[in-house]
């Protein structure tokens, strides 16, 4: 049994609804893990995705997060959002929020997590305390599914590159977050409990970034990083006959700024 799994952030589900369905017509992905879809759970367009086959778990509050699963092949014991997951106190409210990051499926043969992992804003900022406290809860809840014999993974926009060579420049990103030794860690962290980096392999060039801001020609420059990740358990990672970032997709006007990856299971 062939298996095509695949994750993007899609930046907005509403502005990038006819790339999206261009692109499940064309790639044909079993599972799709969704990103930043900028649209309440209620908002979601999954009738016209649904019209191409597609059950969908969505979870979003219309703000600039949100996540889904899309698949083709049985949608069953969804969960949103992580046990014991942390919310984060902004400096102007009085209590912590709970965000959409992240919901589960079991899709046919594999379970997968869709996760969008905070951004972090600055090292000194709240927000960044709150992508490492995000991160462990992430690995509390993901144990037992990484242990079982079911291939498992968890996709999605991790806002971490897991080495220099992820990133376009280290030099450029010299302070900032998303490559620092704490962030690091924390993948680190979902490795010691049995999770294993998927590397794609890239189209064109010779490394597989993922996103590139819209800004200073970072696309046609090939200023990107890879932070869009899929992490397996063993069961999943043995499984894996190709894996590549559809750099084609990032291509061309209203776009979102990050490309899909899809990985191919032989099960």
């Amino acid at each position: 049994m062939t298996v095509r799994i695949a994750t993007w952030n899609i930046n907005s589900v509403t502005a990038r609804l006819p790339k999206l369905l261009e692109w499940l017509e064309s790639a044909k992905p079993d599972v799709l893990c969704l990103q930043e879809l900028k649209c309440t759970t209620e908002a979601f367009p999954a009738e016209a995705i649904g019209e191409l086959g597609y059950e969908s778990a969505a979870h979003g509050t219309g703000r600039w997060n949100g996540v889904a699963v899309l698949s083709q092949i049985g949608l069953d014991d969804v969960v949103r959002d992580l046990p014991g997951q942390p919310g984060y106190l902004a400096e102007d409210a009085m209590l912590p929020v709970i965000e959409p990051r992240a919901v589960a499926a079991t899709c046919g043969p594999v379970r997968v997590w869709s996760v969008y992992v905070p951004n972090g804003r600055e090292v000194d900022h709240a927000h960044y305390r709150y992508k490492l406290e995000w991160l462990a809860a992430l690995r509390d809840a993901v144990r037992e599914d990484t242990a079982g014999a079911r291939p498992f993974a968890v996709l999605g926009d991790y806002n971490i590159a897991p080495a220099d060579e992820d990133v376009y420049d280290i030099a450029a990103f010299e302070g900032l977050t998303h490559v620092t030794a704490p962030e690091r860690a924390a993948l680190t962290a979902l490795q010691e409990i049995g999770l294993q980096d998927v590397v794609p392999r890239p189209l064109k060039y010779d490394h597989p970034y993922t996103y590139w801001d819209y800004r200073q020609l970072a696309f046609p420059k090939n200023r990107g990083m890879r932070i869009d990740l899929t992490y397996a358990n063993k069961p999943f990672a043995d499984a894996v006959s190709d894996s590549y970032v559809d750099r084609e997709a990032r291509k061309g006007k209203g776009t979102s700024d990050h490309a899909p990856v899809v990985v191919d299971l032989d099960l």
